[in-house]
């Protein structure tokens, strides 16, 4: 069966479809900086209006900034050389570059790289936050760059599969140029994801339980921060209770407790220890009253004198 090129008619803007693959390795390469710009190109073909994307190029050893990103010599040989060892009947439609954190659209900077390096008016420029994921596609519009909001991400084979069947009359395109491989890709406006949906909350749990362990092990070690004094002082204790107990367990030391407790103390049950020399004297008797001799006037009568 032989495929059948889709012509999409164009009013005002062109119109702009994405391989998915492609889109997925620029969110993969913007991540890999998420503080300063990177940049690369993008390769394809440019027919009746519209552009294909289906491949891109990194651009290594780009002059990187956290606002700002340019192309060097040294860049500009490396996408030439891979364009002519992978895609040498592909053509240069436009570029791409992340803005880290400060959203989708082009400076003055990029505007100036997009007009003198890349002023077809089919080549477009694609700017993607890797902060947020939001991306957006800039193409020429009347001579002017403007935000597309015909952009198309799919699978090239699955758009011309569905051309083949059907026919290329007027009647197959209504009149904002979206024809019947809508329901082959995922039409987007200013974000557009490719990645497949489970894919996408996979990444993005896994983000969260990685915050969690981190603020977990960032709770312990504050905690034991706090706490070591603390633990450090019950440790001592410990340590000097153990060596008190071992100390008591030598047998000159036992010896010597035993004999001032037995001494002072009355031994360890409070009684007297038998053989030990220190038993009590026996409590004292009350005294028992004697008989007094009577005195000569209580011996009965007196004897004056006489015996």
């Amino acid at each position: 069966m032989t495929s059948q090129h889709i012509k999409v008619k164009v009013k005002s803007q062109p119109v702009v479809v994405m391989e998915a693959e492609v889109a997925r390795k620029i969110r993969q390469h913007a991540r890999t900086s998420m503080k300063a710009e990177v940049c690369g190109v993008l390769i394809g073909t440019m027919d009746n209006d519209r552009t294909v994307i289906e491949a891109c190029i990194a651009g290594v050893n780009a002059a990187q900034g956290g606002a700002h990103v340019t192309f060097t010599q040294d860049t500009w040989e490396h996408i030439y050389k891979i364009k002519d060892q992978q895609y040498p009947d592909d053509k240069i439609v436009g570029w791409y570059h992340s803005h880290p954190g400060f959203g989708v659209f082009l400076s003055e900077h990029d505007l100036f790289i997009h007009e003198n390096f890349f002023s077809s008016p089919q080549q477009i420029a694609w700017v993607y936050d890797p902060h947020t994921d939001e991306e957006g596609c800039f193409g020429w519009v009347g001579g002017k760059t403007e935000k597309l909001s015909g952009i198309r991400t799919g699978y090239s084979q699955s758009v011309e599969m569905t051309a083949s069947h059907g026919s290329e009359n007027e009647s197959d395109y209504d009149e904002d140029g979206v024809d019947s491989f809508d329901s082959q890709v995922k039409v987007g406006g200013d974000k557009i994801s490719g990645e497949p949906l489970w894919v996408m909350w996979t990444t993005r749990v896994l983000g969260y339980l990685a915050v969690l362990l981190l603020g977990f092990a960032g709770g312990y070690q504050y905690l034991a921060w706090r706490l070591a004094p603390d633990l450090r002082a019950i440790e001592q204790m410990a340590q000097k209770l153990h060596d008190y107990e071992v100390v008591l367990q030598e047998p000159a030391v036992r010896a010597c407790v035993e004999r001032f407790l037995n001494q002072f103390g009355g031994g360890p049950s409070g009684q007297d220890t038998p053989g030990t020399g220190s038993q009590r004297p026996p409590q004292s008797q009350p005294p028992q009253s004697q008989p007094q001799p009577k005195g000569p006037a209580e011996s009965g009568k007196g004897t004056n004198g006489k015996h």
